[in-house]
Parts: C-alpha cells; sequence; structure tokens
C-alpha cells in the first residue's frame, strides 16, 4: 500500500494542479506562469485576482482568456483550447500549455517631456517652438492584443519596455493637439486643464492599437519662447501702466526724488534738472490741453475802411497809397 501511495505522489508531482500569480511589483505589466516543464491537469484550480488577466497559449497561438475569478480548468470553460487540440467531450488527460498573467491595474505617475521642441502655429507669432512636461497614466486595455502586438515570448515584461514607445507618440502627436486646440501662444498658461484634456481625447487613439489605454494626460508646464515672453511681459506692463500721461508724471516725480537722495554731485544734479524739465514739460502739457481756448475769428474789413481806385476801379483799402491791383499812385 505505501509503495502505490509513493508512486501516486512522484506521478503527481508531475503535474500542475495549483496555477496563480502573486504580484509583489508596481511595474510588472505581463508574467508567463513556470511550470518547470510539468504539464497542466486537467481539473486543475487557476486563480486570476483583481486587476489580473490569465490568458491561455496553446503552441504559440492565444486560445482562451480568463477574467478574475477562480477556475476549475475543464473542456467546458476552455472552448477554444478543446478546439485548438481537438479534445473530445470528456477529455480529461493532462496537457501542456503556457499561461500568462497580464497586469490591467493602471500605472500611475509616468513622466514625459519634449526632448526637443516641437512645433505649434500661432495666429499672432507664426511658427513657435515649445517645450512642455507633464505625467500620464495607462493600462492594458485589450491583453490578447497587448500579446500580440508587443509583449511576444518573453517570461515578464515591466512598464519600462513600452513608455519609451508611449512617450515619443504622445510627444509626437502634441503639436497636432495643441494646434487644433486654436489656443493662443499667450493663452497657453492659462488653459492647461482645457488643453490636457483635448490632448487626451487626441492621443488615446494613438496607443489604442497596442491594446493600451491612455488614463490620463497632464501639462505641467509649457515653456514659450524668450521673444514672446517678452511680449507677455510687455503686455502685461502696459495693462499696469493704464494712463500714459499720468504714469509720465510718476515716473518724473519718482526721478526727481531720486536725484534729491543722490549725493554723486554734478550727475546727480544733471539727473534731477532733466527730471524736472520733464515733469514741467508733461504738466504744462497737461495744463495746456485743458485751459486752450479757440481763437478769435478775424474781423471782416467794413465798407467804410475801403474805396475805389481812380485807374482801374477796384475796392481798395482807403490808407493805401498805391493800388495793388493795377499799381497806380493814389490821390
Amino acid at each position: 500500500m505505501g509503495i502505490f501511495s509513493s508512486i501516486g505522489n512522484i506521478v503527481k508531482g508531475q503535474f500542475v494542479d495549483v496555477i496563480e500569480w502573486k504580484d509583489s511589483t508596481d511595474d510588472t505589466m505581463v508574467y508567463r506562469y513556470d511550470r518547470n516543464g510539468k504539464e497542466i491537469m486537467m481539473g486543475a484550480q487557476l486563480t486570476v485576482r483583481e486587476s489580473q488577466v490569465a490568458v491561455m497559449v496553446n503552441e504559440g497561438r492565444i486560445a482562451d482568456v480568463f477574467q478574475p475569478g477562480r477556475y476549475e480548468l475543464s473542456t467546458q470553460n476552455m472552448p477554444i483550447m478543446t478546439a485548438l487540440q481537438s479534445w473530445k467531450f470528456g477529455f480529461n488527460s493532462p496537457f501542456k500549455a503556457e499561461v500568462y498573467f497580464v497586469n490591467t491595474k493602471q500605472f500611475l505617475d509616468q513622466k514625459w517631456g519634449t526632448g526637443s521642441p516641437v512645433m505649434m502655429r500661432d495666429a499672432e507669432f507664426g511658427m513657435v517652438r515649445l517645450r512642455a512636461y507633464g505625467i500620464y497614466s495607462f493600462r492594458v486595455a485589450d491583453p490578447a492584443v497587448f500579446l500580440k502586438e508587443v509583449f511576444g515570448t518573453a517570461a515578464y515584461m515591466t512598464t519600462e519596455g513600452v513608455t519609451g514607445q508611449i512617450k515619443r507618440t504622445l510627444v509626437s502627436g502634441l503639436s497636432d493637439a495643441i494646434a487644433q486646440s486654436k489656443i493662443p501662444a499667450l493663452d497657453l498658461a492659462a488653459n492647461y486643464d482645457e488643453l490636457s484634456q483635448y490632448a487626451l481625447q487626441v492621443l488615446a487613439p494613438r496607443i489604442a492599437g497596442l491594446g493600451l489605454k491612455l488614463e490620463s494626460f497632464v501639462i505641467e508646464n509649457i515653456s514659450l519662447p524668450e521673444e514672446v515672453e517678452k511680449a507677455m511681459d510687455r503686455r502685461t506692463s502696459m495693462g499696469v501702466v493704464g494712463d500714459l500721461n499720468r504714469y509720465t508724471q510718476f515716473q518724473a516725480a519718482e526721478a526727481m526724488r531720486d536725484a534729491a537722495n543722490n549725493q554723486g554731485g554734478t550727475a546727480g544734479m544733471g539727473a534731477g534738472m532733466g527730471a524736472g524739465m520733464m515733469m514741467a514739460q508733461a504738466m504744462q502739457a497737461a495744463a495746456q490741453a485743458g485751459t486752450a481756448q479757440p481763437a478769435p475769428a478775424p474781423a471782416a474789413a467794413s465798407e467804410g475802411d475801403t474805396k475805389f481806385c481812380q485807374e482801374c476801379g477796384k475796392k481798395i483799402p482807403r490808407a493805401a497809397k498805391f493800388c495793388p491791383e493795377c499799381g497806380a499812385k493814389l490821390a
């Protein structure tokens, strides 16, 4: 009896009867269950935890996909595997297959940034070079497509294997997203949230073909070219100044005060005199603008102030000694 029990334990040790994966990492996307060359027993227990999907692969071909739950492997819950192996109803023998666990949780706080400036066409400044950076998150949306297009037949895969491709895809499409949003370059800093949401809609389809889903896309900063930043500073300054006449008077008064406090001798005196002249001119211009009166119209000549030339008969001023028309000397 002991001999048969030992033989049974040896035979049983050649088969896999429990299949599961306990993920202890933060960045593992795919893990291939290690069978150690053993065959899987029909009726074995398969445990798929939350945020996992188990994919059965038969001779390099994707077969059945198992969502979170506990399964007892049989021909009923492995229809594709049963068809590929041409198992008859009631098949109860061990079999060989690869089991891949795909992590479907959301991978957060992934960094992105523009290694080189991206081009944007702006209505006011023309072509503008922008630099930007931020974070994004993604997950595996279609495990079967992801295994076909990205993973292959490796033993496991981490986020490092796909983030490079994702970042390049996002950055290349960012300029299109900014251009399509039609937000002026001067207003980008005030519209990070709106631009991030719009970019998410534009960029998400670009990685969907890999079986991935872009869950979030956040723009933390956009750096504008130096000349555009200077234009923004000038506009801000103009808005703060307001009335230029009052601002000129204020600047002149400030200059006089600084010159009075300056102990630099002749240079200080010259600066004070120049500032005083500027202020005097500004105040005089303002006073003239407020008190100027229209000049009176010249009075028309009366009839008693004129006479007629005896030679040509033209009307001329009475005090004239010569006729301005014909030049004749008047009596």
